[in-house]
């Protein structure tokens, strides 16, 4: 086999995203025929000893892609080193599957998990503006200012400025309102930072899509896997047709 670059060859194993991968060579964590890998360098894996963490690389494993509903209070993580439920908890599958992207402890909803880097990146990476759509319940009725700040983005804490968003009102419920959010970022606690600033408390806060997946009937810990058409879907950034969405394989319930 011809010399790749270490990061590709690691997502196509299913250890992550790219950009994760990145990260573990950054942290010396990778090695290649006994010696600390460097970020940018190139390997054959066919011929060369590539491990992580000391863990030979084993070839890339069959692709498998799941739709999940993460509960609240369950980690978006495949290993919990204090015994929390994570995501990886609640899917029986024998592949190593990872999340793609994730939401906090807090929050619920949309989780993307496979072993397939390479769609990961494409889903997570930010040149290449995915959606993420979310539905935010808020305690307080928002009024004109807020939400054109929220839509035109907001300063963080460590001076970053949010990019514009989609942000309307969905309905209202009681003293607060259900929001719609659509990003096209995905910053750390994006959506609860921009509505503190703004000074929006939230109540519960739940992805409902991902790019062109969708929740649709799943509830909280169930989990089901693509069907082609959402796949497909997923790579050329096109919706699937409805009638095919009616196709989806039953939920199962962790």
């Amino acid at each position: 086999m011809a010399e790749e670059r270490l990061q590709k060859i690691l997502a196509r194993a299913g250890l992550g995203s790219r950009r994760a991968c990145e990260d573990f060579i950054r942290a010396g964590r990778v090695t290649v025929n006994g010696r600390v890998a460097q970020l940018g360098e190139k390997a054959d894996p066919g011929r060369d000893d590539i491990r992580l963490d000391g863990q030979h690389v084993q070839p890339a494993e069959e692709k498998v892609y799941i739709a999940l509903y993460k509960p609240r209070f369950v980690l978006s993580a495949t290993e919990s080193a204090d015994g929390r439920k994570t995501v990886r908890d609640l899917v029986a599958v024998p592949q190593r599957v990872f999340p793609v992207g994730r939401l906090d402890l807090e929050s619920e909803g949309l989780m993307l998990l496979t072993n397939d880097g390479e769609l990961a990146n494409r889903l997570t990476h930010p040149r290449y503006g995915h959606e993420k759509e979310y539905r935010v319940l808020v305690a307080r009725r928002p009024d004109a200012r807020q939400l054109e700040a929220l839509r035109r983005g907001v300063v963080l804490e460590d001076g970053t400025r949010t990019r514009p968003a989609d942000v309307r009102v969905e309905r209202f419920h009681g003293k607060g309102a259900w929001l719609r959010f659509v990003l096209t970022e995905g910053k750390k606690r994006q959506i609860r930072e921009m509505c503190r600033l703004v000074g929006l408390p939230i109540v519960r806060l739940v992805r409902v899509r991902i790019g062109t997946l969708r929740l649709g009937g799943l509830k909280p810990g169930e989990w089901r896997h693509l069907t082609a058409e959402e796949l497909e879907a997923l790579r050329r950034g096109v919706s699937p047709q409805k009638t095919q969405r009616r196709k989806n394989k039953r939920p199962h319930r962790s």
